[in-house]
């Protein structure tokens, strides 16, 4: 009975052990990845996503805001890798950039840094946006851009920026996410708002899956106009090619420099056999002498 007892916690501790281990293995590789359906304050949070100064490239499809600020190498690469899949899905991209706040006496940010996002939550313009994402960030120096930290008004909006971020991520957190940038928000097929800190390329899989997105695209193959290279476009005309007059017996065409065909073959064709009929044979003289 002893050996029974002893087999049988033996046995109760391996299989939690196993179960311990099968749950770390899905949290690690899976689960944590997963992205956050939020099923709190759903209202609260679009609202604050409509009245923030986004910037898009236009799309017209359903909204995808990634939220984040200039210096995030996360976000770089998500934009380069991931962002035209979701265009090709029909997406449309919009982007919230904030100015990080000062953290422990320390500053975060720059002042060409605020005053470009000032201007980009004033004006909305994405052509600015462009230049500033090309260029380095210690060559950027906002040059033509008014100032924010000596205009009472700009500086409102930096801080309005830093106010939205503040507000959204605690409004995320009451749905069990942990915010880091980039911040990305949906809407699924079904309609459900949801949420991803997506810092980890292995998240990304699951926007494309809810948006239907595909995993590549072919750099070779327009993702616009969705024509297969070397193709022609529907309804071009034919080419016209002028009608050639026939070639004479006996004659060849003029050879070009360029044309295979004028240039000399390795076996010759073998001369023609005259037309003319061969002349007939002579009759044979018949003779007249009778030999006795």
């Amino acid at each position: 009975m002893r050996r029974f007892f002893v087999w049988s916690a033996l046995a109760a501790l391996v299989g939690l052990l196993i179960a311990g281990g099968g749950y770390w293995a899905y949290w690690t590789y899976y689960a944590r990845f997963q992205p956050v359906t939020v099923s709190r304050d759903q209202e609260s949070i679009q609202t604050l996503l409509d009245e923030a100064g986004w910037i898009s490239a236009g799309g017209g499809g359903s909204p995808v805001y990634i939220v984040g600020y200039r210096d995030s190498a996360a976000m770089q690469r998500y934009e380069r890798e991931e962002v035209p899949k979701l265009k090709a899905a029909g997406a449309e991209v919009r982007i919230i950039l904030f100015a990080r706040p000062d953290r422990e006496g320390m500053q975060q940010s720059t002042a060409a840094e605020r005053a470009t996002v000032a201007e980009l939550w004033l004006t909305r313009d994405w052509s600015l946006y462009e230049r500033w994402t090309a260029t380095p960030t210690a060559s950027w120096t906002a040059a033509g851009i008014p100032a924010a930290d000596d205009n009472l008004a700009r500086s409102a909006v930096v801080d309005a920026g830093q106010k939205f971020v503040t507000d959204l991520t605690g409004y995320l957190r009451n749905s069990g996410l942990q915010p880091r940038y980039p911040l990305i928000l949906w809407r699924d097929q079904q309609g459900y708002l949801k949420a991803c800190a997506c810092t980890d390329p292995r998240s990304w899989v699951f926007i494309r899956d809810d948006l239907g997105a595909p995993d590549r695209i072919d750099s070779d193959v327009p993702v616009e106009l969705g024509l297969e290279p070397e193709t022609q476009p529907e309804g071009t005309p034919p080419l016209d090619y002028p009608d050639l007059p026939p070639i004479p017996d006996g004659e060849t065409a003029p050879a070009d420099a360029g044309d295979e065909a004028a240039r000399p073959s390795a076996n010759p064709p073998a001369p023609k056999r005259p037309t003319t009929p061969p002349p007939a044979p002579k009759a044979q003289r018949q003779d007249d002498t009778t030999f006795y």
